[in-house]
């Protein structure tokens, strides 16, 4: 069988990887760009794992003008520069090339093309099969049965597309002609990337049937006359040089003076070690995960218990591990070694605290067992559930030579009336990775932690927005140290929970948790105080801790009834929309078919696709809007789509997460989903509650009051982000509406439109509420015509006239990006901060993404910061008055109370005082307040 040699193209990979995630790009929590690093990894990967090649190499042009520059001055000459976030990327990519082991070929003068054409025509000889890994077309006028194009796949998982192998046939299909005849066609029709100049007017399908029809392009000029459309023969006249000149640049030269031995270009074992630090530094958890557990594949059965650590520690050699860092970890056996603890806890300043349970939801969850730590590298774990079977512990260790070591014997009452008084001491600083998940488990017991000093988790999403803050990431990214896996210990069976672990097991991994907590803790603080982000942590983050626990822990009650009702009415609304549909398609189909839907509104409705998928033509959501214009079975898919999602997330599934023990729902509130330090929220997820459909706003009358006579109180911030930004341009025209009370929308329409106030009719006001909106968001003309399907002059001027009418906005935003541009972040009021790392890319689809968020961020995230602080200090001011009424719900810019009839004016005076007095404002902040049986009544 042939040997296999495969060649990349080392450039063309590297844009092709970059650009594919142009919209999406991989920041890491440093701010770099990494997007064309792990493409191109992924590409190396599928190569050498399912390709094997015999024979590899990657080719790279230089930075030195070639023999076609020379030839030819405007050569390339048209190209945008590289963006700036990739450049730093290229030199990363050869660095991992060269911890992979693969030669790397470069050949000043000359181009990836050449070093490729010449060595795939070397290998012609020997009978080697070549594959020309590259996106470029030109190179199939270098393929034949012996030399193939392969093109990588792109994206990954299902959405990856497949790796596409062109040979002769395939290049007919493309081109229309065969392979020795591509560079005739690359002539005439030119290449408007690397400004080969080709014939004015031709274009591809034009070059393609003068070649077919005259051979080449000597045939052609020989027999020009026949040309029978003047234009065409007149431009071919005209330009015959810049054709010549054109094949001749677009030629690939496949003798150049390469001093190579094909049989040299092999893959030698990659260095583990330095692929492994090269992976930490991009925080490429997957890549990571999977190279080491390639590398401790290796057969180690026959090796000894000694010889096999040191192969995990080789494979592991960039990190620190527990089997390499000295720690001390202790194994609290006896209530009196307990007791000993506690005493030696109410003498510390702080400690960080972490609990080992049986389940995910802290609602719900037994306590396992609890670690401390106040000195680094020293910890205690203390095992309250446990399995009996201790023959090893986590190393493999027997546990005892002749009987099994005497189980641990500790009285959870006595354990949770000592802990009580150290976990609620209000002098000791508590800290924690995710700390309210330990905090909410205390509290089924009885125990309510006091002054969380610290929330690793938290710290880290304050530093870096857009990043990932599990422990393991955290630990290996500021400590450069790997923590076991909870795999070690459970493995992947989901039944498994740590109950069943053995306690010597458990002990070291759990101790290790608070640990590594503790180290984080001193790490990132140190961090967050250079740039003065603590104080965000220490005035808003770290104390809302405490107030979510609280909401999360009181719950929400829903009437199963009601529920029960509506899900009836949904069930039969959304029988009757598949009726219709069925109707309208003229057939009968699973609705919720994705395959059969597209059949019907692509091939038989022959309505126009808007977006192909890898598996034919999407019916997404937004290609549903699209074609609602075409046919009206798109609107009836929508609402069914809306009624489908209401009732199997909301109606049926509120219905499934019902606490058996509270009879609430108990919603978890997440502070580290959203860069701009928005809340979101899960189990369910109360910001996706539909509130522009008369079904999803009925689902509000669900959520009642805990116990009967009590109201619920909704109180929701009025137009918060343009008040924000009114005051943060500081615009005196914005500011004087909004302190006239006047609609602002509708004053905006008067002022755009140039009629008065009330002349204003409803789509001039719907026209003004797009552009206020938009501009938070940065909306272009382009934004604007598409959501109001209105033309592009006319978006233009809307927004011309909005600026000349508001002129501090403008300037405002102009600022906001200058800002923006010498910094590398945006930030809010509070000094929260997001980083922009390619505001100053030379690329402008990147670079506006980020001048986007450049303006949104100081705005919506100061909107976040402050009805996070509304509700510190609500919570605050309720324990101080003693009220009973609950805070519930957050959702957006509202607070949902469940309130005693007779505290609901006390809880009213102090929701609205703390909420306007959240952030002071050059602008009136308005609070709307409702009050109403349940939580539809209380919000119309």
């Amino acid at each position: 069988m042939a040997k296999r040699l495969f060649l990349l193209d080392g450039m063309a990979l590297t844009y092709r990887a970059y650009f594919s995630m142009i919209r999406n790009p991989l920041i890491n929590s440093k701010g770099m760009n990494t997007s064309a690093i792990y493409g191109f990894i992924n590409s190396l990967n599928k190569i050498l794992q399912d390709e094997k090649p015999d024979y590899i190499g990657v080719a790279f042009d230089t930075d030195k003008p070639t023999f076609r520059h020379k030839m030819y001055k405007e050569y390339k000459g048209t190209r945008e520069a590289m963006p700036d976030d990739l450049v730093p990327q290229i030199g990363k990519i050869k660095e991992v090339i060269s911890a992979y082991n693969i030669p790397m070929i470069e050949l000043s003068g000359y181009e990836a093309d050449d070093i490729i054409g010449t060595l795939v025509k070397r290998a012609e000889k020997e009978g080697i099969w070549s594959f020309m890994v590259t996106p470029d077309k030109d190179f199939m006028q270098l393929v034949n049965k012996n030399t193939r194009i392969y093109k990588p796949a792109r994206g990954s998982g299902s959405h990856a597309s497949e790796v596409e192998v062109v040979g002769i046939e395939e290049v007919k299909e493309r081109f229309g002609v065969p392979p020795e005849k591509v560079i005739e066609v690359l002539a005439l029709m030119g290449d408007k990337v690397d400004n080969v100049p080709g014939v004015r007017g031709v274009g591809e399908k034009t070059a393609t049937a003068l070649i077919h029809e005259f051979g080449s392009l000597d045939g052609l000029y020989k027999n020009i006359e026949k040309v029978t459309r003047p234009k065409l023969k007149e431009n071919l006249i005209k330009h015959k040089e810049d054709a010549y000149l054109s094949k001749e640049l677009t030629t690939i030269n496949t003798s150049i003076p390469l001093k190579i031995d094909i049989h040299k270009l092999t893959s030698a074992d990659k260095n583990a070690a330095l692929l492994e630090k090269l992976f930490v530094e991009f925080e490429f958890k997957s890549l990571l995960k999977k190279l080491q557990s390639t590398e401790q594949s290796i057969n180690i059965q026959a090796v000894s218990v000694e010889e096999k650590k040191e192969i995990e520690k080789a494979s592991s050699s960039a990190f620190e591990d527990i089997n390499s860092f000295k720690h001390k970890y202790y194994t609290i056996r006896t209530n009196d070694e307990f007791k000993k603890l506690m005493k030696q806890l109410k003498d510390v300043d702080e400690f960080a605290f972490d609990t080992e349970t049986t389940s995910e939801n802290p609602i719900s969850a037994k306590l396992v067992g609890m670690s401390f730590s106040y000195n680094e590298a020293e910890a205690y774990y203390v095992p309250i559930l446990f399995a009996e079977n201790q023959d090893t512990d986590l190393f493999g260790k027997p546990a005892g030579k002749d009987k099994k070591e005497k189980l641990p014997e500790l009285d959870l009452d006595l354990l949770i009336k000592e802990l009580k008084p150290v976990l609620e001491n209000k002098s000791i600083r508590k800290i924690g990775q995710n700390i309210k998940y330990d905090m909410l488990v205390m509290m089924n017991y009885g125990i309510r932690m006091e002054n969380i000093g610290f929330d690793t988790m938290i710290g880290a999403y304050v530093l870096r927005p857009e990043s990932n803050y599990k422990m393991d990431f955290l630990s290996e990214a500021y400590l450069n140290y790997k923590c076991v896996p909870i795999t070690d210990l459970i493995g992947g069976d989901k039944n498994m929970t740590m109950d069943k672990v053995p306690f010597k097991t458990a002990s070291e991994y759990a101790a290790e948790d608070a640990d590594v907590t503790l180290r984080l803790y001193h790490r990132i603080e140190y961090e967050l105080k250079k740039i003065s982000l603590d104080r965000l942590c220490n005035e808003i983050e770290f104390p809302l801790i405490e107030v979510l626990a609280d909401m999360e822990f009181y719950g929400v009650s829903v009437d199963e009834g009601i529920l029960n009702t509506m899900n009836k009415e949904l069930q039969k609304i959304e029988k009757k929309l598949e009726i219709d549909i069925i109707k309208e398609a003229g057939q009968e189909f699973n609705v919720n078919s994705t395959k059969q839907l597209s059949d019907i509104l692509f091939n038989k409705l022959k309505l126009s696709p808007t977006k192909k998928i890898k598996t034919g033509y999407s019916t997404d959501t937004k290609v549903l809007e699209e074609l609602k214009y075409q046919h009206p079975i798109a609107a009836l898919l929508l609402d069914y789509r809306t009624v489908n999602k209401l009732r199997t997330t909301y109606t049926e599934g509120l219905l499934k997460i019902i606490n058996k023990d509270t009879g609430k729902v108990h919603t978890s509130f997440n502070q580290t989903v959203a860069a701009t330090g928005r809340l979101s929220s899960v189990n369910p997820n109360l910001q996706n509650i539909p509130i522009r459909t008369d079904i999803g706003r009925k689902l509000r009358k669900a959520f009642v009051p805990e116990k009967k006579g009590n109201l619920i109180l909704s109180a929701d911030y009025s137009q918060i982000e343009l008040r924000i930004m009114a005051h943060l341009a500081k615009d005196e025209n914005m500011i004087k509406a909004f302190e006239r009370k006047h609609d602002i929308h509708a004053e905006t329409a008067a002022k755009i439109f140039k009629v008065k106030a009330d002349k204003v009719e409803p789509n001039m006001r719907r026209k003004a509420k797009e552009v206020n909106f938009g501009i938070i968001y940065g909306i272009q003309a382009y934004g604007l015509a598409s959501r109001l399907n209105i033309e592009m002059n006319e978006a233009r001027e809307i927004i011309s006239s909005y600026f000349k009418e508001y002129p501090k906005i403008n300037d405002w935003l102009d600022s906001i990006k200058k800002f923006a541009r010498e910094k590398g972040y945006t930030e809010t009021l509070s000094g929260r901060r997001r980083y922009l790392p390619n505001i100053n890319n030379k690329n402008s689809v990147v670079r506006q993404r980020d001048e986007r968020v450049a303006i949104n961020m100081p705005v919506q995230g100061t909107a976040a910061d402050m009805i996070k602080i509304a509700m510190i200090n609500i919570y605050e001011e309720f324990r101080k008055e003693k009220i009973k009424s609950k805070m519930i719900l957050q959702v957006h810019d509202e607070l949902v109370f469940d309130c005693y009839k007779d505290e609901i004016k006390d809880v009213e005076k102090i929701v609205i005082n703390k909420m306007k007095r959240a952030i002071k404002m050059d602008v009136p902040i308005e609070v709307e307040v409702g009050i109403g049986e349940n939580w539809f009544d209380a919000h119309t």
